[in-house]
């Protein structure tokens, strides 16, 4: 029986490639935490259509190496044939791993929120991604993008300035490690029913195999 589960074992974690399927709730706390309110809450933006049956919650950095691979490749698949269709809607959570910049990146993404260019301002960010902690992310780059997505510059200063959306990223990152996230990109994929869990920038069809199987 133990060679059999020796063999075994390679066979399962070949078939999930990366996805966990979360045991929830573990506890009353789990429980409490993982309601689909509490995971859509928050005043998160949402791409797509917000009754789709399918919620991909995605934790993310800006800096992140692959936060950048699957909004470049994977991403526009799954919003071609999934969140444009109406079958899945996507939700982006802060996790800022990398530091003062990442915070200050994910502040200036709920400024432009204000103005309602933060899906814009959001692409904007990974389209100019020039890697983890390299400076890239600054005043001035951040105004770029704003003005490459048209908003009015005053106004996002004066929200970057006062830190408006400073204690929102921290509350979405503490909230992001309260319920297990350690790492970028991390997602969550639910139903009503279940929660599946995907860490790292997986291929599309685990993704695919994902959605079928909710």
């Amino acid at each position: 029986m133990t060679k059999y589960h020796l063999l075994v074992i390679p066979v399962i974690i070949g078939i999930i490639s990366g996805i966990f399927l979360a045991s929830y709730p573990e506890s009353e706390t789990e429980s409490n935490l993982l309601t689909t309110a509490k995971l859509i809450g928050g005043d998160s933006p949402i791409m797509g259509d917000s009754n789709a049956p399918i919620t991909i919650l995605e934790w993310g950095d800006y800096q992140c190496t692959f936060c950048y691979k699957f909004h470049q490749n994977t991403m526009d698949i799954i919003n071609e044939d999934f969140i444009k269709t109406g079958k899945v809607k996507l939700i982006f959570k802060d996790f800022p791993l990398n530091g003062p910049d990442s915070l200050l990146a994910a502040e200036a993404s709920y400024c432009a929120q204000d103005q309602k260019k933060y899906w814009q301002y959001h692409d904007e960010l990974y389209s100019n991604w020039k890697g983890e902690r390299t400076g890239w992310i600054t005043r001035e780059s951040l105004d770029e993008f704003g003005d490459t997505v048209n908003l009015n510059l005053d106004e996002f200063n004066i929200c970057l300035n006062e830190h408006k959306y400073q204690d929102k990223v921290i509350s979405l990152y503490e909230f992001g490690k309260e319920i297990g996230i350690d790492a970028t990109p991390s997602f969550l994929v639910f139903n009503d029913q279940k929660i599946i869990k995907i860490r790292g920038n997986q291929p599309l069809e685990v993704f695919l195999k994902t959605f079928d199987e909710l």
